[in-house]
């Protein structure tokens, strides 16, 4: 006797499976950082220790310039969506990929210095030596250097390429944790201070996993709500239901709130102060500038193609964000005596502004935010890397008390790290001016004048501790037992010259970059 289901099952066809079609070509940046990554992996593998760390940064420094080219030989490819649908390249992917490899960069000559600290980098010579154990200071005596952070930043970035570019939630999802983990990591890999670094860490991966459940719980509901996960599709599913249901609103909020997290917007902020004082301060300008980049990218992302037709739901609720992180930002940066600490809030405030530019909903807002993003990455790696210039016997010195009168006896140094502040303050003929000005003209423009004046009384507040810093280096007494400063290789010498000519350059001709900026600003006209 015969089972009927399993005869059916039996004669039943099996459809044949259809591989997707990749274009390898136009994913070349992200796979050539990628690859490159998992290649540093063999190096760490099979390279003998004393040439790992010239090999590590020379094929780091090798594979961020590739796929800049890469990049660049694309910006004339027209908006489509490649990898089965997964990617979408388009003008606002290409300026923020080239964007964070150009950052990326920077960062790299930052992290690779080894003259600041006798020798050595900033990450301890042994990740898994306990901190304060005799594997510890022995590997440390032996000159070890913790080379794995190189492959570790490649897969970093690689994750922030793809990150802004995903085309549905789940690619989204996973380029949040590519992304993610390996900054885990590195974060606590200091070289001095370590348990404040391993502290810094497990505060971030701990407070990441939440961001990250929240993402995932929100595209799960956005799902439900439209039937698939791409961007497009869940865009097609607001636009007919006009009344929006408990599934939009709640799975809107979810995802939402993890990505505020990523870009220290308040009060998902809680993490960005204790991470950026404890992280190895080259990390700490790498993620102030990446991966907030990143992040806004993905926002921009996710609100402007998925769910643009529901723009007056979360509107005011960014606006009230806005509001709140620059509050935040701008009156507790004002407490702060440890330099990290301080430009960490001022990060936070600084993602009030870009949360105006996003609120405006319009291509200028958007225009706006990508060369503001840009020209403020610029900033923050030139004063992370100044940071790491200012040494006592125990690492940086970062109290702020112990900067009297730096610029009587370094004024280079000393200098340079004023022309950031004031750049991050929006003193005129900086670009952070430049990129504030085109924010505030485009909300004035999409009738959010109230949140322009708020910016306007944060920036005023926020001139005050920057200048504060100032006054302390230039119009203080030099402390009898100051801080050493450091005299920097040449590649950390060529990222801050670098800064600092952009950040005044384009200060005073800011055109190339906001042309740039608008042509490419294509999520919200539907160009995409």
């Amino acid at each position: 006797m015969s089972i009927p289901y399993l005869a059916d099952a039996a004669s039943a066809t099996i459809a044949p499976f259809t591989a997707p079609h990749v274009e390898f070509g136009k994913l070349s940046p992200m796979l050539i950082v990628l690859g490159a990554a998992t290649v540093g992996v063999l190096v760490e593998a099979f390279a003998p220790r004393a040439a790992r760390y010239r090999l590590q940064v020379g094929l780091t420094l090798l594979a961020l310039i590739a796929a800049l080219i890469a990049v660049i030989a694309l910006h004339n490819e027209p908006n489509q969506v490649i990898a089965a649908g997964a990617v979408a390249l388009d003008g606002t992917t290409l300026f923020i990929q080239g964007t964070i490899l150009v950052m990326s960069i920077i960062s790299v000559l930052v992290i690779a210095e080894r003259k600041a600290d006798h020798g050595f980098d900033a990450f301890t010579a042994q990740g898994a030596a306990t901190p304060g154990s005799i594997a510890e200071r022995e590997t440390s005596k032996a000159g070890w250097l913790t080379t794995e952070v190189y492959p570790l930043v490649l897969f970093s970035v690689g994750g922030m390429m793809l990150f802004p570019a995903a085309n549905d939630l789940l690619t989204m999802f996973v380029a949040l944790e590519v992304l993610s983990l390996p900054l885990y990591l590195v974060c606590g890999l200091a070289r001095h201070r370590r348990l404040l670094s391993q502290e810094a860490a497990l505060k971030y991966f701990l407070l990441g996993a939440f961001s990250s459940a929240f993402f995932l719980y929100g595209a799960a509901l956005l799902y439900g709500y439209a039937g698939s996960v791409q961007l497009p599709a869940i865009a097609t599913a607001v636009s007919a239901h006009a009344h929006g249901s408990a599934l939009l609103y709640g799975g809107l909020a979810l995802l939402v709130v993890g990505l505020l997290f990523k870009v220290g917007a308040a009060p998902f902020h809680m993490w960005t102060p204790d991470v950026y004082q404890g992280a190895p301060t080259p990390i700490t300008g790498f993620m102030a500038a990446a991966t907030k980049i990143a992040a806004f990218g993905a926002l921009f992302r996710v609100l402007y193609v998925a769910l643009i037709g529901s723009v007056d739901i979360w509107r005011p609720v960014l606006d009230s964000v806005a509001i709140l992180t620059m509050i935040v930002g701008g009156v507790l940066a004002l407490t702060q005596r440890d330099i990290k600490r301080l430009l960490a809030y001022s990060a936070v405030l600084n993602a009030g502004y870009v949360l105006i530019a996003l609120a405006s909903a319009s291509a200028a807002g958007e225009s706006s935010a990508l060369f503001f993003l840009a020209v403020y990455g610029v900033a923050m790696i030139g004063a992370f890397g100044i940071v790491t210039l200012i040494r006592d016997p125990g690492g940086e010195a970062t109290d702020l008390s112990r900067w009297a009168g730096l610029g009587k006896r370094s004024p280079v140094p000393a200098g340079l790290f004023t022309l950031f502040l004031l750049a991050m303050a929006g003193i005129p003929l900086t670009s952070i001016f430049d990129g504030k000005f085109a924010i505030f003209q485009a909300a004035i423009a999409n009738g959010n004048t109230s949140l322009v004046v708020v910016a306007v009384l944060a920036s005023a507040l926020a001139a005050f501790f920057y200048l504060r810093v100032v006054v302390v280096m230039f119009f203080s007494e030099p402390l009898p037992d100051g801080p050493v400063i450091a005299v920097p290789s040449v590649a950390t010498k060529s990222a801050l010259a670098l800064t600092a000519f952009a950040t005044i350059a384009i200060g005073i001709a800011p055109a190339p970059l906001l042309h740039l900026a608008n042509d490419t600003a294509t999520l919200i006209s539907g160009t995409r």
